[in-house]
């Protein structure tokens, strides 16, 4: 693999992602919630910053540019609808748009629900989508713009990539989320196998991202509404998917 992907943890819970060209050491930046964390590690790294891509336009993703190591300068890229509340674009784009940058295709994804306009990056020579604030490690973001249904299409989206995509979140959520997804009957093997792999990576200060989409299937229970199994869990056992992960996220702001 020409790339490594390098979890950058931020303020309280956040992360922050380099995507590192083996060979030229140069990368790409997926948000920036503070800087000095991500300067360290470019250092550390010996890596140059050439691109940042920003998913949405929430203080805590965007709060560590200014401070961020110039060098020769960075192309800042976010989405075109949304360019009123980001930091000033080098480039704008929409869902749908493919860029080539270091070598490798990076597709933009709709991704509405926990703010309108938000986007999503995804990898294929990577395997990675870098969601954000949207799909999360065993759960999804709170909506605080975006409806329900418009959240499901996100999620739904997101399913339809091959299930050894890795998921690359914006923040720390793991534990509550499993804590949470446990009631919406998940796999008992998958949930019980997670819970312990979660404590060993507390217990070796290791992030809770970069797990599969296959895993997501088996816990998450916004990509699991379908499942019969899940809507008796919630007493929804006739109502429609949308319906079902309507429910389970109204439920998740009660928990």
């Amino acid at each position: 693999m020409r790339y490594d992907i390098i979890t950058v943890p931020c303020l309280e819970d956040n992360y922050a992602y380099l995507v590192a060209d083996k060979q030229t050491r140069q990368a790409i930046l997926i948000d920036a919630p503070e800087a000095a964390p991500i300067n360290k590690a470019l250092k550390r790294e010996k890596l140059t910053l050439t691109t940042l891509l920003l998913t949405h336009h929430h203080w805590d993703h965007v709060e560590g540019i200014d401070g961020l190591d110039k060098g020769d300068g960075f192309t800042i890229v976010g989405c075109a609808k949304d360019a009123d509340r980001l930091p000033k674009l080098d480039q704008a784009v929409s869902p749908g748009d493919v860029m080539n940058i270091l070598g490798t295709s990076v597709q933009v994804m709709a991704a509405d629900g926990h703010t309108i306009n938000h986007i999503a990056f995804y990898m294929p020579e990577l395997t990675a989508l870098f969601s954000g604030d949207s799909l999360m490690t065993h759960g999804c973001g709170r909506l605080f713009e975006g409806t329900p249904q418009q959240m499901f299409e996100t999620v739904q989206g997101f399913a339809a990539l091959p299930d050894n995509t890795k998921l690359y979140c914006g923040h720390n959520y793991a534990d509550a989320n499993l804590e949470f997804a446990a009631h919406c009957s998940p796999d008992p093997r998958a949930l019980s196998q997670r819970k312990h792999h979660l404590n060993t990576l507390a217990d070796e200060n290791w992030p809770t991202t970069g797990v599969t989409l296959a895993l997501e299937k088996q816990i998450n229970p916004y990509l699991r509404t379908h499942l019969p199994q899940v809507k008796a869990a919630v007493g929804m056992p006739d109502a429609d998917d949308a319906a079902v992960f309507a429910e389970i996220r109204a439920r998740k702001d009660k928990f």
